[in-house]
């Protein structure tokens, strides 16, 4: 499989004419991307970890010295890092990756969410769990709307930060209602770590108790334990979630979900933004061997240019 992949663009150019922030769950195939796309032999996107140092430099401090921004760390926060972009006209920042469509939330942003790849989510426990790793959407559901008996004790849920896309499509797949006070209105939740920390997505070592129980991205979990990319799986080991077995392109999965690139609108009627994300045969689209690489399964619809935020 090769080395894990680097964390924000490596390589020259140092700065990118694309450049992103946001997901978790998808920075790793994303900074993969970014290493195998070129446009006349130049490297173009450039893509930022959710977690890392404090602040990022997006562009050349020489030509444009606004560019220094603090570090997105979710799908909503690179969104919005987007937007703020947009509208300081500073330029930034030109895409935003994002593990959810969380399109209704930017009413009037003028952004396009460009499907590129399939994930799926399971629930993670750590091996020396006693929990069972067969629960269903039903069980799962009373574990994370506290009525599930054994809650506080037996079952000890986590969620990561608010704004993370996986919270969010996890939240939503069971029928519950995503908001910043969840854990205030369901305080058998959790968000925060030990150290009263914003947890992140997909990051196993959070799980510090065999009660901890959490959400995760199947190909983010395939990618860590074969090391394609930081292995931040600790304990934690994926659950048969509803019979389904948590394999690496598992697209029957019964949390599946597409992932997308969040993109300008009038930026993808021009080159080279249209040439990397727009229609099936764009740059990313074509680079199905990366996308497989790091656990995520084929789109159909990859490249689709139809969701619109409102």
């Amino acid at each position: 499989m090769g080395g894990a992949a680097q964390a924000d663009p490596s390589g020259t150019p140092t700065y990118r004419d694309i450049a992103g922030t946001g997901s978790d769950t998808t920075q790793g195939v994303m900074n993969g991307l970014a290493d195998a796309i070129t446009v006349n032999g130049t490297k173009v996107l450039g893509s930022y970890d959710a977690v890392g140092s404090t602040n990022i430099t997006t562009k050349d401090p020489a030509t444009n010295p606004n560019c220094t921004i603090a570090r997105p760390a979710s799908s909503g926060a690179g969104v919005t890092a987007l937007v703020n972009s947009q509208n300081a006209g500073n330029n930034c920042l030109q895409y935003a990756r994002s593990s959810a469509n969380n399109s209704a939330s930017f009413p009037g942003a003028n952004l396009t969410y460009v499907p590129f790849a399939v994930d799926a989510v399971t629930y993670a426990v750590r091996s020396d769990s006693s929990i069972t790793k067969k629960l269903t959407t039903a069980q799962l559901k009373s574990i994370y709307n506290c009525t599930a008996p054994g809650v506080g004790t037996t079952y000890k849920p986590l969620l990561p930060q608010f704004g993370s896309g996986t919270r969010a499509f996890f939240l939503q797949s069971l029928g519950l209602t995503n908001a910043a006070d969840y854990t205030t209105t369901f305080p058998c939740v959790k968000d925060k770590d030990v150290n009263n920390n914003p947890i992140e997505e997909n990051t196993g070592t959070y799980l510090t108790e065999p009660a901890n129980i959490a959400p995760y991205s199947i190909a983010q979990y395939q990618s860590q334990v074969y090391g394609v990319v930081a292995d931040v799986h600790g304990k934690a080991m994926l659950a048969t979630f509803n019979g389904v077995n948590p394999t690496d392109l598992n697209t029957d999965s019964t949390f599946k979900r597409d992932v997308y690139n969040v993109v300008p609108n009038a930026a993808l009627t021009t080159a080279p933004y249209n040439t990397v994300f727009s229609g099936n045969a764009s740059a990313i689209c074509a680079n199905t061997g990366v996308i497989t690489k790091y656990g995520f399964g084929i789109n159909p619809n990859c490249g689709d240019t139809s969701i619109h935020t409102p």
